[in-house]
């Protein structure tokens, strides 16, 4: 089970190594500064792939009546005016 475990700034300097192991496995580490909370200690995760344009060209097909309303929902609409 993850805890929530709360360090002033000061104590975070000394315990670093400590700390780092704690969120990585999981809990949540906030790193508070004047009795507030100021920091979260989070893993790194590593980000997907660069966003490349352009990747589905030609596997995407947009009909010409696309944006043509199925004549069921048009007569739903115009039959309550």
């Amino acid at each position: 089970m993850a805890e929530r475990l709360q360090v002033n700034m000061h104590e975070a300097q000394s315990q670093l190594d400590q700390l780092a192991e704690l969120a990585w496995r999981g809990d949540t580490v906030v790193i508070t500064k004047d009795g507030k909370p100021y920091l979260n200690l989070l893993p790194h995760i590593k980000t997907s792939r660069a966003r490349k344009p352009g990747r589905l060209k030609g596997k995407i097909r947009i009909y010409a009546d696309f944006q043509k309303p199925a004549e069921d929902i048009t007569e739903g609409f115009e039959s309550h005016l």
